[in-house]
């Protein structure tokens, strides 16, 4: 399967309102302790795949992927659903009802905003299933505006262009047309690298961050946008309290700049907290095998 590692397993979790989520699994089912990766706007589960080789080096870890509604392999988001709140909910449903035991929850972007919906809305199922978390990239409040490192004047200009681009059919078109498709990752390579990565990123990571935006859907991109502009989620944080926690973030990025991460590490103040030089957006893959021992270490010391 497109994304899926040897010895991965590829499967359908149907939601309470009939949204098909794809879900894959890594590692025996049989070990003690589960991994579950969350992941960003616009992405999809493939961005975990170096972490996910990593992890499951070790047998005694399990590590559960998947693609949120409307992104990757998933179902689209039905009318009314595109929102971080939803996510949290399938969250909810996807580790009662799939995942057994202590779980680790590990969410990039997006995915740790869906970590903070999961303690907002189902703070008992985080009480007594969540042993371990950590919060990537990512931001709990005042994610408006986003200045994207630029000036305010420049940041503003971008800010309008961005509300004119998302509503225009015409990029609408553009984005679901199927003879653009196969080119379009290379057409906005230049852009994701500017964006999500920091200094000096791999090609490799260009190239799969670019696939994964070029391949999500139009609706998705312009009907999760809004949800992101109400998104404070501070007090959902105290879920979390008491709960081995990190808190990683990139000092070059740009969506969620590094303040984010020391807001977060400010309300979870046992957190433990690691701000990586150079890195941009995509700690994940640029990161990755950090990323991958900090998870592995928080994972070690819960055993």
């Amino acid at each position: 399967m497109r994304g899926e590692q040897a010895g991965a397993s590829g499967e359908r979790f149907v939601t309470a309102d009939g949204t098909r989520l794809h879900v894959t699994e890594h590692g025996s089912r049989d070990a003690p302790l589960t991994v579950v990766l969350s992941h960003g706007w616009t992405l999809d589960q493939r961005i975990w795949s170096p972490v996910v080789r990593t992890l499951t080096s070790d047998d005694r870890l399990r590590v559960v992927t998947y693609d949120h509604r409307g992104h990757g392999r998933s179902d689209p988001a039905r009318s009314g659903t595109a929102t971080i709140s939803t996510l949290g909910d399938d969250l909810a449903e996807l580790l009662a009802a799939r995942i057994e035991g202590p779980v680790v929850l590990a969410g990039h972007s997006m995915g740790g905003m869906t970590i903070m919906a999961l303690g907002e809305r189902h703070g008992e199922l985080v009480a007594d299933r969540v042993a371990g978390a950590a919060f990537i990239a990512t931001s709990c409040c005042d994610l408006v505006p986003i200045d994207l490192g630029l000036t305010p004047a420049v940041a503003r200009l971008v800010a309008g262009c961005e509300v004119r681009l998302l509503r225009s059919a015409a990029v609408a078109r553009w984005m679901r047309a199927r003879a653009v498709t196969a080119h379009r990752a290379r057409m906005i390579s230049p852009g994701v690298r500017w964006l999500l990565l920091g200094d000096h990123p791999r090609r490799a990571d260009i190239e799969l961050t670019a696939r994964c935006v070029a391949q999500s859907r139009s609706a998705n991109i312009v009907d999760f946008r809004p949800t992101f502009d109400d998104h404070d989620r501070r007090a959902a944080l105290a879920a979390f309290a008491g709960i081995p926690t990190l808190v990683l973030g990139g000092v070059r990025d740009r969506l969620t700049p590094v303040r984010h991460t020391r807001v977060i590490a400010g309300e979870l103040p046992d957190a433990r907290m690691v701000t990586y030089a150079g890195a941009g957006h995509m700690v994940p893959l640029e990161r990755a095998e950090q990323v991958a021992g900090r998870i592995g270490e928080l994972a070690a010391s819960l055993r």
